[in-house]
């Protein structure tokens, strides 16, 4: 089964963002590369601040980027993503870099992103050539903070931009390599081939992004095959591919699908799973929310194809958030919890099921 929608706009009120510290601008290198923070409020003069996000990755299924984004979302003003443009590990670790689509998604959700870089790394003592603790160019994303902040446009315009210019942080990057290869004495991934990616995208903006659709595209052909730890599912998983109108594709794996033909509805389940008696984790919830807020903003009705069939069904999306458990949930471990889930579900009207049980 394949789905296929369209998003004209999102709109979504957030209930479980966490309380972001405050950071002064100055110390915004600490907060980054010592204590490690994923949120934060940077305050970048009297009255001028920006809630922050930062990707330890440009891969977005490590470290629950997609929770990070969800905690700036509370926020009235700017909201920043800081995404590496790559980060390689070395030989014996992975490498990933920033698809288009994550820039598209983060222009949806009026995210403004940084393109990053790694500037600093330890030598991973369990393997020969592997890095760990690697630290951003801060010097970088001063700059670029300094220019947003004197940025009139949108994220969209913002965003696309950034685009213009990753030839450039690219290029950064994989000196930046080159020099910690050298240093630490790591055997990194070939520097030859990123450096031929980098042309590629200088040479021709559209390879970039087919490029970076090809390869969302395998990975949810990969995903829609796969049950993860964290799913329980009893239905059968789909493809779901959504186009909006700034042009951006997302090509996402819905959990579980339910059909009523009764009603024209086809329900669309994200699911999440815990072994042990409490809820799944926050930062698993608030992944799940983040695909919930696009699928309870599609454009009804959707497209959905049986086996390639060229006459698609239409029907009335319905987003739902299934959470289930090993055993029967603690209503006193959830309690801080629960009500603001229910209270967020109802104000944005998705559906939500725990262990089997209607909620909302």
């Amino acid at each position: 089964m394949e789905i296929h929608g369209e998003i004209s706009g999102v709109e979504y009120k957030p209930y479980l963002c966490e309380e972001l510290d405050i950071v002064k601008f100055r110390e915004l290198g600490r907060a980054i590369n010592k204590e490690r923070k994923s949120n934060f409020i940077i305050e970048l003069s009297k009255g001028d601040r920006v809630a922050v996000s930062i990707w330890v990755s440009p891969k977005r299924t490590r470290s629950y980027p997609y929770a990070r984004v969800y905690n700036t979302l509370c926020f009235s003003g700017r909201r920043v993503a800081i995404i590496p443009v790559m980060k390689d590990e070395g030989k014996d670790g992975d490498r990933d870099f920033v698809q288009w689509d994550t820039l598209s998604l983060m222009s949806l959700l009026q995210v403004y992103v940084i393109l990053a870089y790694y500037t600093k790394a330890d030598k991973n003592r369990n393997y020969t050539n592997k890095i760990t603790n690697q630290r951003f160019s801060v010097r970088h994303i001063k700059n670029e903070l300094r220019k947003l902040m004197s940025y009139q446009s949108d994220a969209l315009h913002w965003n696309l931009m950034q685009i213009d210019r990753i030839h450039t942080v690219f290029e950064k990057a994989v000196r930046a390599y080159k020099r910690i290869s050298y240093q630490l004495g790591v055997e990194m991934h070939s520097l030859q081939q990123a450096k031929e990616r980098i042309d590629k995208i200088y040479l021709n903006k559209s390879d970039f992004l087919r490029i970076s659709r090809e390869m969302a595209q395998e990975a949810q052909n990969r995903e829609v095959r796969t049950i993860q730890p964290k799913e329980r599912v009893e239905g059968t998983k789909a493809k779901i591919t959504i186009k909006n109108y700034l042009g951006g594709y997302y090509y996402f794996t819905c959990d579980e699908v339910a059909i009523d033909k009764n009603n024209d509805m086809i329900f669309l389940i994200e699911a999440k799973h815990s072994r042990g008696k409490s809820l799944p984790s926050l930062s698993d919830i608030k992944d799940g929310l983040l695909k919930i807020i696009l699928y309870t903003n599609l454009n009804s009705p959707v497209r959905v194809y049986f086996n390639h069939t060229s006459r698609p069904l239409k029907l009335k999306p319905k987003a739902v958030l299934k959470l289930t458990t090993g055993s029967a949930v603690s209503v006193n471990k959830n309690k801080g919890l629960l009500p603001k889930l229910i209270h967020e579900a109802r104000s944005n009207r998705f559906g939500l099921i725990i262990n089997d049980t209607k909620i909302a």
